[in-house]
């Protein structure tokens, strides 16, 4: 279980006329990509959940957690307390503070223990309530009035246009994501000290810049749920399949984050390391915190501590999200003597194919590649990226039915 022992003192700003001054100021405070979360809470709600949730929206997750009971406040405060770790989060300051109820600052008391947060909370009246003081002396804090703390902010600039997204709302079509189903049944784990991915010459699909910001901002935003995010993250920058994928525990990922450990006891290319990069970091490390927070034990890191119902599948949350394999191609238009074009369709469900290609002994596996007209993943080795370079690819890679034809 995840606690710090010295967490910082607890903030309480005192704003009498509830000044929309002070409050510009804090809202203008709020920017999570450097650490500090501004939440308003929802009027009128004075549940202990609904300010989880309050903080989790802050933290742009999509809330409810509807997965879950939906009175038990407990996995939304986890939840949280493992979001405001992995981003980190640093300062987090809370307006209406004066409507705390007993039950909600200790909540909050609660996260700042787990999280180590600077806790800032904003209340709009002349005194401290009378349990909010009496529960004040039992931690350390400071009273300061508001125009010490949030002064009034000076004229802003102009905002920058908004940053385009060429991508948004289109599908992203992931090779990677072409070897996720298999047909092969989950392994035991192992605790081997696996070397890199690059050492044993596997070089998973490279993704543009543009591609993976968009489907970075869509993993980020698409779900509160951390071990769902981390799992399809982790397929789109290893190219590995769901029984890979089900092998990785928390022990597997590096102290640092940096690196994740996935098995398949040699049926591809045997248990490697991959390096995580820089998007991907924050979620797997929500997973992982997570299982820090609830069970403080070695959990499946893909799997949720919380046990969480009716969960999606891996597909059906990628398709959520607009991320798929590279579907088959589409049919010629046919010529018609009307003027107006025609529109091509989107195809009514996404093609999930079974592709063998990272099998390291392909005639062991009796199934043959169910690809559905879905195109071959690029080569992932040294010698057939570069015989791909030349514009040619070697007689030992692709569809075992063609390669008499090469």
């Amino acid at each position: 279980m995840l606690d710090c022992p010295n967490p910082p003192p607890v903030t309480v700003i005192l704003d009498p006329h509830d000044d929309v001054v002070h409050t510009r100021a804090a809202l203008a405070s709020h920017a999570p990509h450097e650490g500090r979360l501004t939440v308003h809470p929802t009027p009128g709600v004075d549940s202990a959940v609904a300010l989880a949730h309050d903080i989790l929206a802050a933290l742009n997750k999509p809330v409810p957690l509807n997965s879950h009971r939906p009175r038990d406040p407990a996995p939304a405060w986890s939840t949280a307390a493992a979001w405001i770790l992995a981003t980190p989060i640093t300062h987090l300051t809370l307006l209406r503070a004066h409507l705390l109820t007993p039950h909600r600052f200790k909540d909050l008391l609660a996260l700042r223990r787990r999280t180590g947060v600077r806790l800032v909370l904003v209340c709009h009246r002349r005194t401290v309530q009378a349990f909010l003081e009496r529960e004040l002396r039992q931690v350390e804090h400071q009273i300061a009035e508001a125009s010490a703390l949030l002064p009034e902010a000076e004229l802003a600039a102009p905002r920058p246009p908004p940053t385009v997204r060429p991508l948004a709302n289109r599908w992203l079509s992931l090779p990677a994501l072409t070897t996720l189903k298999t047909f092969d049944e989950t392994t035991t784990p192992c605790r081997c000290t696996a070397p890199m991915a690059t050492d044993q010459d596997f070089y998973p699909p490279a993704i543009p810049p543009v591609t993976e910001a968009e489907g970075a901002r869509r993993l980020h935003r698409a779900t509160a749920h951390p071990h769902q995010a981390a799992k399809l993250a982790t397929a789109i920058f290893t190219a590995a399949s769901t029984t890979q994928l089900d092998t990785a525990h928390v022990r597997d990922l590096g102290t640092d984050g940096t690196t994740i450990t996935l098995h398949d006891h040699g049926l591809r290319q045997g248990c490697m390391t991959h390096p995580v990069p820089l998007w991907a970091r924050p979620l797997l490390r929500a997973a992982a915190l997570l299982w820090s927070i609830e069970t403080g034990t070695n959990g499946s890191l893909f799997s949720d501590p919380l046990e969480s119902k009716e969960a999606p599948s891996l597909t059906a949350f990628a398709e959520s999200c607009k991320l798929r394999p590279p579907q088959p191609p589409r049919p010629k238009r046919r010529r018609t003597r009307s003027r107006t074009p025609q529109r091509s369709k989107e195809p009514v469900a996404t093609v999930w194919p079974v592709c063998t290609a990272h099998y390291r002994r392909s005639w062991g596996i009796p199934e043959p590649d169910l690809m559905q007209g879905c195109p071959y993943p690029p080569p992932h080795t040294a010698k057939t990226i570069a015989r791909k370079k030349n514009g040619w690819m070697p007689p030992d890679y692709g569809l075992r039915e063609l390669r008499h034809l090469r």
